[in-house]
């Protein structure tokens, strides 16, 4: 009964993103709108961890399959992209170039900020006494 809980939760926060698609004017996908969306819940505690824990792991395990349909379409594609490899390639790696740089230097940051949180935390206290 608790996995039917948790994919629920899962469902109709991806229902809701869905809803905020066809509502709003943007050219936002429904699935980015539910990510926000549980990020927001799981964030102020609406909705916790453990309640969604188990059947998120299980569809991250799973998550593999749903890439075999766009694989086989790329291959089956062989012929449109077979003189664009190379740029296609090219702007593969840039982007993840550029991704893990961002990410490290975001990640950094924040690191960053939480160290100086700690120390002035720790410095208010020493004062106070």
């Amino acid at each position: 009964m608790n996995y039917i809980f948790q994919l629920a939760i899962i469902f109709g926060v991806s229902f809701a993103g869905e809803l905020l698609n066809a509502i709003l004017p943007l050219p936002v996908p429904a699935s980015v709108y539910g990510l926000v969306i549980m990020f927001l819940l799981l964030c102020t505690k609406i909705v916790k961890l453990e309640q969604v824990e188990n059947v998120a792991e299980l569809l991250m395990s799973i998550m593999p399959l749903f890439f075999i349909e766009p694989t086989v379409g790329i291959m089956n594609s062989y012929g449109l992209v077979k003189g664009k490899i190379i740029p296609l390639f090219i702007a593969c790696f840039l982007s993840f170039v550029v991704v893990m740089i961002v990410t490290g230097l975001i990640s950094q940051a924040i690191i960053r900020i939480q160290h100086k949180d700690k120390k002035s935390g720790i410095k208010q206290s020493e004062t106070s006494r």
